[in-house]
């Protein structure tokens, strides 16, 4: 799939960014163009990716001319740069506006003018009936790439613009589970809301699997999301004081603006144009003239209710142990 590919990725020196490029460099890929404003972020990935197959792109996808450069003979483009955290919008929401909808359509029209065959959006579930400035800056995001497939002309039907959707991946920066062993290891009082919140769990490698599998099967137009299970606030919390042996003190806070005390990734009114994989759930609004539902054999979902995290299985103190340690999140001596 990726043999020969010439590959960008806006927000490349992120979490997701580094992992992608990580499990990219495995392949046969001809080249991958980080593409990201943080000249330091780039700076410390170069040391620590040393392969002649990266180049490094100092710009903001705030500027469609830099990205017009950029692209020139891409193949590929993942779309991950984004202003990413809930209070941050809510603060400044001008500025997320002007990266997460004007800084996507500015992509967009950078890839139909240059011809790239596949782009990618990194969605979030907080783009699911949106409660908060960066959950709605996402929905737009989300809905500018899928329309993007009727922008591209008769003449491009090779042409596919696709997405992901997930919540946060398990370790990733400014999660919960950074968040209190950085707490612990400072001496701070631990900080959580609600115990019986819940989340979606899924690691930074299922995340980038489900990348690979849809740039793989989607047919464009489509929203790819990950079946998954949940854990509970609490538990990870709990999860992490036994790992580190820790009797710190707890911190009851009260829910920031914007958050939902349970994940949601499909919702009630997206479930008539859902279908479902083995691995995956699909979103796929069929358009005039379209019969790809059909030929790509898609069947419907058997889901009744929404997609959320309060629904479906939970993964328990001890299983939550175990991810911890495997996935190297947590230092046990």
């Amino acid at each position: 799939m990726f043999e020969g590919k010439k590959i960008l990725i806006t927000g490349g020196t992120g979490s997701l960014g580094r992992a992608l490029t990580k499990r990219l460099l495995e392949t046969d890929v001809d080249t991958i163009r980080i593409f990201s404003r943080d000249e330091l972020k780039q700076v410390q990935m170069q040391s620590d990716y040393d392969n002649n197959r990266l180049r490094y792109l100092i710009g903001d996808v705030r500027d469609k001319i830099r990205l017009l450069r950029a692209l020139e003979d891409i193949d590929i483009v993942v779309h991950a740069a984004a202003l990413k955290h809930v209070p941050v919008a809510e603060y400044n929401p001008f500025e997320a506006v002007k990266t997460n909808v004007n800084g996507t359509q500015n992509l967009l029209e950078a890839c139909l003018d240059q011809n790239v065959n596949l782009g990618l959006a990194i969605g979030t579930d907080k783009a699911v009936s949106p409660l908060n400035t960066y959950g709605a800056t996402k929905l737009l995001m989300e809905r500018l790439f899928i329309s993007a497939n009727s922008y591209r002309g008769k003449r491009r039907k090779d042409q596919k613009f696709l997405c992901v959707r997930y919540g946060n991946v398990l370790g990733s920066r400014g999660s919960l589970v950074p968040t209190l062993v950085k707490q612990i290891q400072d001496g701070k009082k631990i900080t959580i809301t609600d115990p019986e919140m819940t989340r979606f769990n899924i690691t930074m490698k299922e995340a980038i699997d489900l990348v690979f599998r849809t740039m793989e099967k989607g047919i464009g137009g489509q929203v790819f999301i990950p079946k998954l299970k949940a854990y509970k606030v609490g538990d990870m919390k709990d999860a992490v004081l036994e790992l580190l042996d820790s009797k710190t003190e707890i911190e009851t806070i009260s829910v920031r603006p914007g958050e939902k005390y349970h994940e949601v990734l499909i919702n009630q009114d997206e479930l008539r144009y859902t279908y479902e994989t083995d691995n995956d759930y699909i979103l796929h609004e069929k358009r005039k003239d379209d019969d790809s539902i059909h030929s790509n054999n898609l069947k419907k979902t058997n889901l009744k209710d929404q997609y959320s995290s309060d629904k479906v299985d939970l993964i328990n103190k001890d299983e939550l142990k175990k991810i911890l340690v495997n996935e190297n999140l947590v230092n046990v001596e």
